[in-house]
């Protein structure tokens, strides 16, 4: 890194909650299409509470890839 900007981890923390709900939203979309075999659809509350622990890697992953940038 050189330096410039803000460290990987604040860029993750600012974007943890786009994440968080992309992978919520993601789940809850994945539940409706096990419907189509026979599986449950998935609660809000479940669909959630799963994006929000996707969500971690999902943004760390991310906000590496912004730095990356940031830094080229």
């Amino acid at each position: 890194m050189t330096g410039e900007g803000w460290p990987l981890h604040k860029i993750a923390l600012v974007l943890y909650p786009f994440g968080a709900g992309a992978m919520a939203t993601n789940v809850f979309f994945a539940s409706l299409i096990g419907t189509w075999v026979g599986l449950p659809v998935i609660s809000t509350g479940w669909s959630i509470g799963i994006g929000a622990m996707i969500g971690v890697p999902a943004t760390w992953i991310f906000a590496r890839h912004i730095r990356n940038m940031m830094d080229k």
